[in-house]
């Protein structure tokens, strides 16, 4: 196996050595493979839209992200490779790593240098989690809520453990249709400290205290799949509490003016970033090398923060976000590592999910099959 990732280590500047991508041998088309909803129309805004203007390629949209670890799984057995640029969270990222489906690539050759002079490797810093991992954003998982739906003379819920207070909050919940967050957030708000939620989180007892938690909100939970139902859950009025993706939630209340208010305690901090399957043929590798250059470049990153509230990867980026593209309001208010929004933040151990996910995948399903 290290053989393999050495192999694919160097299939990247293979290409770049080769000059297939400065003699223009690079495929006409690309399918990128990303979330939907608010974040996909960042992108699009961001990074697509310049890029196709720019060189004429053609961008597909794949909205299957949640479904990237199986289906490349799939592709790899069946011989056939049909994405070209995939969009994961980090634990995911090293999970396909691992099992060599995503190409390794050495950051300081593939990506831009900072605009501030730093190598890609220095201004990327802790967020490069994996060998084949791009990074693009930090986000959290965190919750919004109906501000018409709060019982009167009750003060608004704060965050993640109001969810399981079912006396003082009424209604339908939502979370997410998978353990990560959920199995966290069940033991911290069952009285696990926050510095042993792993650790017993990696036991049958602690498991069995989490799925006991969340046994108590069952009922009264709408499970999704996709970031998007939440934020629409909440405009229909049909749930009071759900958790989603911090920039949906961004959308709805600054974009749609929805009676929605976000309650941050216990957010989830997490990445995200680009992973490039093995496998492609040299023609698409070298269109999505020269794509990645341009999509991760520091102006890009902070572009992106325009238009959706997550936090850009690199560290140049930073000081350029500044206001929404089009509601013109500053944006740093409204990122979930702002300080206002962080004092209390869970952050996701993303080796212990690419190591467990699997199995907890499993019995979660299994729970909700019950």
């Amino acid at each position: 196996m290290k053989m393999i990732k050495t192999l694919q280590a160097t299939t990247a500047l293979t290409v770049i050595a080769s000059g297939a991508i400065a003699d223009g041998h690079m495929a006409d088309e690309m399918t990128i493979v990303s979330w939907g909803g608010a974040y996909s129309a960042s992108q699009q805004a961001a990074y697509h839209d310049p890029y196709m203007e720019m060189t004429g390629v053609t961008i597909i949209n794949d909205e299957s992200s949640s479904e990237a670890v199986a289906k490349l799984r799939a592709m790899n057995e069946a011989g056939n490779i049909t994405w070209d640029l995939v969009d994961v969270e980090a634990a995911d990222a090293i999970r396909l790593c691992d099992e060599g489906l995503a190409m390794e690539i050495d950051p300081d050759e593939i990506l831009a240098p900072g605009d501030d002079g730093s190598s890609a490797s220095d201004d990327f810093g802790d967020m490069l989690v994996s060998d084949c991992f791009i990074p693009q954003i930090v986000f959290s998982t965190t919750f919004g809520y109906r501000t018409d739906m709060v019982p009167a003379g009750v003060e608004p819920p704060t965050g993640a453990c109001d969810v399981f207070d079912l006396e003082t909050y009424p209604g339908k919940r939502a979370l997410n249709r998978n353990p990560i967050a959920n199995m966290e957030w069940a033991l911290l708000c069952d009285g696990v400290a926050y510095e042993d939620v792993y650790d017993v989180l990696e036991t049958d007892e602690g498991q069995a205290q989490a799925f006991a938690k969340l046994d108590t909100i069952k009922s009264e939970t709408i499970w999704w799949t996709a970031g998007a139902e939440t934020p629409q859950l909440l405009a229909d009025g049909e749930i009071f509490m759900g958790s989603t993706y911090n920039g949906r939630l961004f959308s709805l209340i600054a974009e749609q003016g929805q009676p929605v208010e976000m309650a941050w305690n216990w957010q989830m901090f997490d990445l995200d970033g680009w992973v490039i399957p093995t496998g492609l043929s040299e023609d698409r590798l070298a269109r999505v090398l020269d794509y990645v250059r341009f999509a991760t470049d520091t102006q890009r990153l902070a572009d992106q923060a325009k238009y959706i509230s997550y936090g850009p990867a690199r560290a140049s980026s930073a000081p350029l976000v500044s206001t929404h593209a089009t509601l013109g309001i500053d944006m740093a208010p409204h990122m979930p590592t702002n300080p206002n929004n962080a004092e209390n933040t869970f952050v996701n151990n993303y080796e212990w999910w690419a190591d467990y996910r699997d199995d907890l995948d499993a019995k979660f399903q299994s729970w909700l099959a019950q």
